[in-house]
């Protein structure tokens, strides 16, 4: 379908909008009415032909007493049917009964409409047009023969011919209509859909590399977020032309907005598919197709977006360490974070791929920026990347120009995922920066300004198929992408004394430290021992100030064992004090040592945890002290206490050893950092900007002082022409 035609249809169907709907329903619920009539006028169109011939049918099925009616099929030559005796064009010949004849025609449809009806809840806006005499208006304008909704040739008022609506031109005018729709409601204009040049690049880089190993035979091609299903059709379109229709392809799709599913499914009615091959609600937590594997894949799954409403039937105990058990078989790999599930769209398709074909699978899909490189190693994102590039399943990925899509400006790609690469393919992953291949727009679409041509998506093609290196095509190993994340320790340096203001604190838990100061403020050392006549002011002092406590901390609080403990604790550090003295100690080592020595003689009753109280006290970080010492090895070897406050981590290139890397660039300046071996993890992250980046040097002092002294001539200029003024 040519773009005028293309326009014309939207024109006019936005203009039944305009026209009728205007003052009985808000501008956001025009869709509600328009594009459910628009698919039910379609189906009319296509039922009208053999009309007689299933009322007919319905009397004898009626006579014969066969309440199964899929013999209907045959005589309509579609999987569907209608057996009321109306169409869009006699629902006019009853102007007076027209709301109660549309009702009976809705009910006339097969089971399959049904669910197309009652998932764009059409029923719910019959009241609202009978009661304000729109139903006649909005019915006559579908049923007009000016504009031609058939995937058949019809003709016009005058006789003249007019050009099929094809199913693939019927998803470019449903996709304008919610584009149009979205825009008036200030709702992302391109939510559901992806742009036909992005669909066409990823269909023919799909299918072109593989087109003579596509043998007869039925291959089945999957979308997870398929939408309205134009990247289906688009798919199938294509694969038919660039296999000379040699081959069958099955489509298969699940969709989440009932909306959309209700314009796929009618689609796929009227292609001929099988509409339970689509299928309905989150593909994330309820897999429409568990069983299956499919040959080909591609999708745009929804990015940015949170996945928690899928969360209870992926994961038991999210985000709990050591706790969190992941149910569902399709993202055993790693979960990446709650906010962002466009990653588990594509293990999901990684899981339905074929292994046991010589064809394999081969998977095409849209991801934003985040999925290239967010995510720390050992994450759910980077074990994602991991689980791909190690198996050798990643051959390419496509960055696109900015601003394509609909609804967002922000850098996206295009990944080319397969599982049987081309020998000289192997252990490499191409890179395609296409960033500057577009052309502008005249005039916007959404956020949408720039469009690929056929001329881009060739050139693309043909750099994907060549497989080599120039400007815009990098091609590097596997391990080019992946890092170990390694682990950088530094000693802990601690000083120590005792003061009398340091060992002050003990006399209150860290946990309570305002509250338990407060009730010493104000009731003294009658704390310790009449705590229990205190206990309502306590109270009431915590509900004045809003304070919480959780059961177990208040009760301490309110305990007088509690209160006499922190008391004994003071009084021991006080007893250590009189006998160690109040001199500083740089070498905590032998200062502890001194600490346990003291206690023993001075037989003071208390425990490891009493004592790293009153260690944590009198201590502080001091980067001219001696190191902590952890523990000696019985070769000799010292072990430091490391300080958390210190760590630091490095990413080592898996192609460079690790010690080397340490050495060079951590070892010659910071000489008593080492690595924490059992915290070394693998990660894996893409980034575009590094692989391509080119360097524009700086401007000269000549030309930046040129361009200065311009400026100060023309502001002069205006200056003096104010003043003067």
């Amino acid at each position: 379908m040519n773009n005028k035609s293309h326009n014309q249809i939207v024109s006019f169907i936005w203009g039944i909008a305009d026209d009728v709907l205007r003052d009985v329903f808000v501008r956001g619920k025009y869709r509600d009415i328009i594009l459910p009539f628009t698919v039910l006028r379609r189906l009319d169109a296509l039922l009208v032909p053999t009309k007689e011939q299933v009322l007919e049918t319905v009397k004898f099925l009626k006579k014969e007493k066969i309440d199964d009616k899929s013999a209907l099929k045959s005589v309509t030559g579609f999987p569907f049917w209608n057996t009321s005796r109306f169409t869009f064009e006699s629902l006019l010949d009853d102007s007076d009964n027209i709301d109660s004849n549309l009702e009976v025609y809705l009910d006339g449809f097969s089971p399959n409409v049904q669910e197309i009806i009652s998932k764009f809840k059409l029923r719910n806006q019959l009241e609202t047009m009978k009661e304000n005499e729109i139903t006649y208006l909005l019915i006559e304008k579908f049923a007009t023969k000016e504009v031609n909704l058939s995937p058949n040739e019809a003709l016009n008022g005058k006789g003249e011919k007019m050009p099929p609506l094809t199913n693939l031109g019927m998803g470019y005018v449903f996709e304008e209509l919610i584009r149009k729709f979205n825009e008036e409601n200030n709702e992302e204009a391109g939510e559901h859909f992806t742009p036909r040049e992005i669909i066409k690049l990823m269909t023919h880089i799909l299918f072109t590399p593989v087109k003579d190993q596509i043998n007869k035979g039925t291959h089945l091609i999957y979308d997870p977020a398929c939408g309205s299903g134009g990247m289906l059709t688009e798919a199938e379109h294509y694969a038919l032309d660039v296999t000379d229709n040699k081959a069958s392809f099955l489509l298969y799709g699940q969709e989440v907005n009932p909306e959309t599913y209700a314009i796929c499914t009618s689609d796929m009615l009227i292609k001929g598919e099988k509409p339970e091959n689509i299928a309905f609600g989150s593909t994330l937590s309820k897999d429409g197709f568990p069983n299956l594997n499919f040959d080909f894949m591609l999708s745009n799954p929804p990015y940015g977006k949170t996945w928690k409403l899928d969360v209870d039937a992926i994961v038991d105990d999210r985000g709990k360490k050591g706790k969190e058990k992941i149910k569902d078989s399709r993202f055993q790999v790693g979960l990446p974070t709650i906010s962002d599930g466009q990653l588990l769209f594509l293990m999901n398709m990684v899981s339905k791929m074929k292994h046991n074909t010589e064809l394999g699978s081969r998977i095409a899909t849209v991801h934003n920026g985040s999925a290239l490189f967010t995510g720390d190693a050992g994450g759910g994102e980077s074990e994602i990347r991991k689980h791909i590039i190690e198996n050798d399943w990643l051959e390419c990925i496509i960055a696109l120009p900015k601003n394509i899509f609909y609804n967002t400006g922000i850098p996206t790609y295009v990944w080319i995922v397969s599982n049987r690469k081309p020998a000289h393919r192997e252990g490499k992953v191409q890179l395609i920066n296409a960033l500057e291949l577009y052309v502008k727009l005249r005039k916007n679409l959404g956020d949408k300004n720039c469009e690929m041509t056929s001329e881009h998506i060739d050139q693309i093609t043909q750099l994907y198929m060549d497989f080599e290196e120039n400007d815009i095509s990098k091609i590097y190993p596997n391990d080019y992408f992946g890092y170990n994340k390694i682990t950088v320790e530094r000693p802990l340096r601690l000083s120590a004394q005792f003061t009398n203001e340091n060992i002050a604190t003990l006399r209150f838990d860290k946990g309570l430290l305002d509250e338990m100061s407060w009730a010493f403020e104000k009731f003294g050392d009658d704390i310790y021992t009449k705590l229990e006549q205190f206990k309502p002011q306590i109270e009431a002092y915590l509900k004045k100030n809003e304070i919480k406590l959780k059961a177990t901390v208040k009760k301490n609080l309110l305990s007088q064992k509690f209160w006499t403990t922190q008391l004994e604790l003071l009084s021991a550090a006080k007893q250590l004090m009189t006998k160690i003295g109040t001199e500083q100690h740089d070498d905590f080592n032998t200062f502890k040592a001194l600490v346990s020595k003291t206690i023993k003689q001075e037989k003071l009753n208390l425990d490891a945890k009493a004592i790293k109280r009153i260690l944590d006290a009198i201590t502080w970080k001091n980067e001219e002290a001696e190191r902590v010492i952890k523990k000696k090895e019985k070769d000799g070897t010292v072990i430091y206490e490391p300080d958390s406050d210190l760590r630091d981590t490095e990413k080592v290139p898996l192609d460079e050893g690790i010690q080397t890397y340490f050495q060079r660039e951590v070892l010659q300046h910071i000489p008593d950092a080492w690595i924490d071996h059992s915290k070394t993890v693998k990660g894996y992250e893409i980034s575009f900007t590094r692989y391509f980046y080119n360097y524009v040097p700086p401007r000269s002092i000549e030309e930046i002082t040129t361009e200065i002294l311009q400026l100060e001539e023309e502001t002069e200029g205006i200056l003096n022409e104010i003043v003067n003024n």
